[in-house]
C-alpha cells in the first residue's frame, strides 16, 4: 500500500449496536456504536469499546451517545465523528496524504429518503469520495452465501440492535420486505422493565444486555439450558444492594411480546410473497442473521410457529458486514447498489 495508495476501499456495517468495517477482505474494526463527547466543547473523547465502558458511568462533563437509534442516524454530529474515528483506526500508519475513500455502507430496508441522505452525508463528511449504499437484508443474504441474482426466492430475517429487517430476495432485488423497529434494543428494554417490576431491582442497559446474552431465550423449555445468571443491583424501594438469580424461563416470558411482534412481521412479509417464490422459500427455509439470531431457541420457536424451517447463519453477527464486503468487490457488477 505504502505512501501512494490513492483510493482506499472500505465496507461499513453501520449498526445500532455495533459497527464493523472491512478493508481488503479483513475485518479491521469491530466496535460498539458508541461515542463519548466532551459536553463543553463537543470534542471526541473516545469511540467504540472505550466509550461503551464509560456508558452509564460518566460525570457531568462527558456524555456518551449512541448515534444510531432504530437502525437510523439519530445524532448526525456524533455519527460523523464515529465514522471518522473508526476510519482513523484503520489508517494509523503515517501517510503523506489521506487516501480518497470508496465505501459501501448498509442501511435498513425501511429507510426513508431523509434517512438515506443522512447516512450518505455522514459518510461523505467522514472522507468518502464514492459512497454506495446497500440494503441490510440484501447484504445479509450475500454474507450468508445465497446467490441473490438467481431467479429463485430466498428469505432473510436480520434481527439487529435497532431494527428487524425481513426480506424476500430474487433476481438481485427485494421482492417484499418488512422493516420493524423491534429488535435487540427492545429486548434489552423489556428485560430492564421486567427486572424492576418483578424483582424490584434497578438494572442499567449494560446489565440487561448481559442478562440477555447469558440467559436470553425464546422458549421456556430448552434442551441445553443455561445456568441461572446472578444479577447484583440496588433495591428500587430501599436502595440496599440485592442479588437476584435469573432463569432463562423468566426471560423467555418477559420477551414473549416482542418476539410475537417479530413473528407477525415475518408472516406479513410471507403474505405479500408471490406464490412461485413462496414455494422456493418453503423448500429452502428461511435464514436468520444479526445478533438476535443468537437468542436461544428462536429458530425452533419460529419453525414450529410458521411451519417453515429456519436456519441460523454461521456467524450471524457478521453476516451483514461480510455481505457488504462482497458488494464492495462487485460494485460494478451488482446493479442493486445505490449511489
Amino acid at each position: 500500500m505504502g505512501l501512494f495508495s490513492f483510493t482506499q476501499e472500505i465496507a461499513i456495517d453501520l449498526g445500532t449496536a455495533n459497527t464493523i468495517i472491512i478493508s481488503n477482505d479483513k475485518i479491521v474494526v469491530d466496535e460498539p456504536s458508541v461515542v463519548a463527547l466532551d459536553r463543553r466543547t463537543d470534542k471526541l473523547i473516545a469511540i467504540g469499546e472505550k466509550a461503551r465502558q464509560m456508558h452509564g458511568k460518566t460525570h457531568e462533563n462527558i456524555r456518551t451517545v449512541r448515534p444510531l437509534r432504530d437502525g437510523v442516524i439519530a445524532d448526525f454530529y456524533a455519527a460523523e465523528q464515529m465514522i471518522r474515528g473508526m476510519i482513523a483506526m484503520i489508517n494509523n500508519k503515517p501517510r503523506l496524504f489521506s487516501p480518497s475513500l470508496k465505501m459501501v455502507v448498509c442501511i435498513p430496508s425501511g429507510s426513508t429518503e431523509v434517512e438515506i441522505r443522512a447516512v450518505r452525508d455522514s459518510a461523505e463528511h467522514a472522507g468518502g469520495r464514492e459512497v454506495y449504499m446497500i440494503y441490510e437484508p440484501m447484504a445479509a443474504a450475500i454474507g450468508i452465501g445465497i446467490d441473490v441474482e438467481a431467479p429463485e426466492g430466498n428469505m432473510v430475517v436480520d434481527i439487529g440492535g435497532g431494527s428487524t429487517e425481513i426480506a424476500v430476495i430474487s433476481l438481485g432485488g427485494i421482492v417484499s420486505n418488512k422493516s420493524i423497529r423491534i429488535a435487540g434494543d427492545d429486548l434489552t428494554a423489556d428485560i430492564m422493565e421486567y427486572m424492576g417490576r418483578q424483582h424490584n431491582i434497578r438494572v442499567g442497559e449494560r446489565t440487561a444486555e448481559l442478562i440477555k446474552i447469558n440467559v436470553g431465550a425464546a422458549l421456556t423449555s430448552l434442551e441445553d439450558a443455561p445456568e441461572d445468571y446472578v444479577v447484583h443491583g440496588p433495591n428500587r424501594m430501599t436502595a440496599l444492594p440485592i442479588e437476584v438469580p435469573v432463569s432463562y424461563q423468566e426471560i423467555a416470558h418477559c420477551l414473549e411480546k416482542s418476539i410475537s411482534k417479530i413473528e407477525v412481521a415475518i408472516l406479513s412479509a410471507l403474505e405479500q410473497t408471490p406464490p412461485e417464490l413462496y414455494a422456493d422459500i418453503v423448500k429452502k427455509g428461511i435464514w436468520l442473521a444479526g445478533g438476535g439470531a443468537l437468542l436461544r431457541g428462536l429458530d425452533k420457536r419460529l419453525s414450529d410457529k410458521i411451519n417453515i424451517p429456519f436456519h441460523i447463519a454461521e456467524d450471524p453477527l457478521r453476516a451483514v458486514a461480510r455481505g457488504t464486503g462482497v458488494a464492495l468487490k462487485n460494485v460494478d457488477k451488482f446493479s442493486f447498489l445505490m449511489r
